[in-house]
């Protein structure tokens, strides 16, 4: 019985450990083309009442594009917040814009 509880306490801590707190844990720098689907989601403003949910999936076959997927769905805005914008010379100016959503991304 103390082995089950010791090798499952270190299998715990070692599954700890691997998780991190490193966001670019999970990035890659490239695609395999050789066979895989590349997913990208954005949100783009529409007007002032609506944004665009935007979900592309690009499938690779042998090193080439496949197909294309895409969805488009209308939300609404968050509203509007202000922020300090700063120009291309340094200069600082308060401004009014419309809030982003966050995308989380859960992949099983």
């Amino acid at each position: 019985m103390q082995t089950t509880t010791l090798l499952f306490f270190t299998a715990a801590v070692l599954g700890l450990a691997a998780c991190g707190n490193d966001e670019k844990n999970d990035l890659t720098g490239s695609v395999n083309k050789a066979g895989a689907v590349e997913s990208s989601v954005t949100v783009q403003h529409a007007d002032s009442t609506h944004d665009v949910l935007l979900t592309t999936h690009k499938v690779w076959v042998n090193f080439k594009e496949y197909r294309t997927i895409e969805y488009r769905d209308t939300i609404p805005v968050l509203g509007t917040e202000n922020t300090t914008a700063e120009n291309s010379e340094g200069d600082t100016k308060s401004v009014k814009v419309q809030k982003d959503y966050e995308i989380f991304i859960t992949v099983k």
